[in-house]
């Protein structure tokens, strides 16, 4: 397989966005409905999520390259939202669960890597959203155990907030136009954090509330004008109308249906094997799925934009075990949606299972892009839209 020399790039860069038919390189203008929609108050930041500091051992993360930045700027993205794990960036003995009294034990050296990571986006003209994934008292996977309940605690709060006035402190000369802050990823109520099936649902929403606030409060005392997300409840994926009164935006996700973004993803079903394989537009569990599903469950998230609120699709994408047609004709129509609405992206990886680069999806043929397997078909859809 050839590896193609740097002349070759610019070539395809010009080329590739016109792949599928009627695109051109005008950018999201070209792609107007015409309608008179309400105007999303963020801007409608495409990218990525990178998962450098996802897991609560630093040495794990997935690392991405110093390359990777520039391709994303030049295949049209400008946007990076980093989900972070708390404890990766604190000392403490990881042979056992955290506690209390190790939870602001801050490691300078390991703030120094994520500040690395902050500057090489800024370098590319991207912004950049902060993440904690994984907060003092909650973190929507499993296997993490929490000394206390960010929703029921006021310890865990007064240690959620204390982070992000670290954050707020450390990055107060960066403008809001360059970064922002994500406050935690996917509320939702766990009974036993370590048990991925366990029962869950929403955060009542006075809590969710006075944990959000809290940190609004403390993130704005540092820079009043810094730029504040709420993740939809329930995981994401359930609009908040009760925080419209507040100076914050809010992140959906683009994992609707489950069936199709997370099909035999093993941390989600118990017996992935069997699962029949779906269509787009499907079937499943007896209800029918097609665009205009799509529309509706998107529906409370553009009457937050009619109410002034800025609204972002934080998460979206599909795992690689998803037929790969089937993945690319769902996406597109929830990219035309979140389009038509001027909703931003981040897909949940740049290079990884969700991604568009090392997917390991086995009916892709992937491209070499300078020694990277480059899922093409993938890449042409996203600058549909960027």
């Amino acid at each position: 397989m050839i590896v193609k020399q740097p002349n070759s790039r610019r070539s395809f860069l010009k080329t590739s966005a016109l792949v599928t038919a009627g695109v051109g390189l005008a950018g999201p203008q070209a792609f107007s409905s015409g309608s008179a929609l309400p105007k999303n108050p963020l801007p409608a930041w495409r990218g990525f999520n990178l998962l450098d500091f996802f897991s609560p051992d630093p040495t794990q993360g997935r690392k991405n390259k110093p390359e990777y930045f520039k391709w994303m700027a030049d295949w049209g993205f400008y946007f990076v939202r980093v989900p972070i794990s708390y404890p990766s960036y604190l000392k403490f003995d990881r042979s056992r669960p955290i506690q209390k009294d190790e939870v602001l034990d801050f490691d300078e050296q390991r703030l120094e890597e994520i500040d690395r990571l902050v500057d090489q986006a800024h370098q590319q003209g991207l912004h950049v959203s902060l993440n904690l994934h994984r907060a003092p008292g909650f973190c929507i996977n499993a296997g993490f155990v929490e000394p206390y309940s960010l929703w029921r605690d006021q310890e865990a709060l007064d240690a959620f907030c204390a982070h992000w006035e670290m954050w707020a402190k450390r990055y107060k000369n960066i403008s809001s136009k360059k970064l922002s802050f994500d406050l935690v990823n996917e509320p939702f109520m766990r009974e036993d954090v370590n048990d991925q099936h366990s029962p869950g649902g929403p955060v009542p929403i006075e809590d969710y509330r006075r944990v959000a606030e809290a940190a609004l409060k403390t993130i704005k005392s540092v820079k009043k004008n810094r730029l504040v997300i709420a993740d939809g409840n329930g995981g994401g994926s359930i609009a908040l109308p009760e925080f419209a009164d507040l100076d914050l935006a809010q992140s959906c996700r683009g994992y609707f249906p489950h069936f199709i973004s997370h099909y035999k993803a093993p941390w989600v079903y118990k017996d992935p094997i069997n699962l029949p394989e779906p269509s787009w537009p499907g079937e499943s569990n007896g209800r029918h799925y097609d665009k205009s599903a799509l529309e509706q469950h998107y529906q409370p998230w553009v009457e937050l934009i009619k109410k002034g609120v800025g609204v972002h699709c934080g998460e979206c994408g599909a795992y690689n075990l998803i037929p790969h047609q089937v993945f690319l004709a769902w996406f597109e129509d929830v990219l035309d949606i979140l389009h038509d609405n001027g909703i931003g992206f981040g897909i949940w990886e740049f290079s990884g299972t969700f991604g568009i680069l090392n997917s390991r999806r086995e009916d892709v043929p992937y491209e070499d892009w300078y020694g990277e397997k480059l899922d093409k078909k993938y890449l042409n859809l996203l600058m549909k839209y960027a």
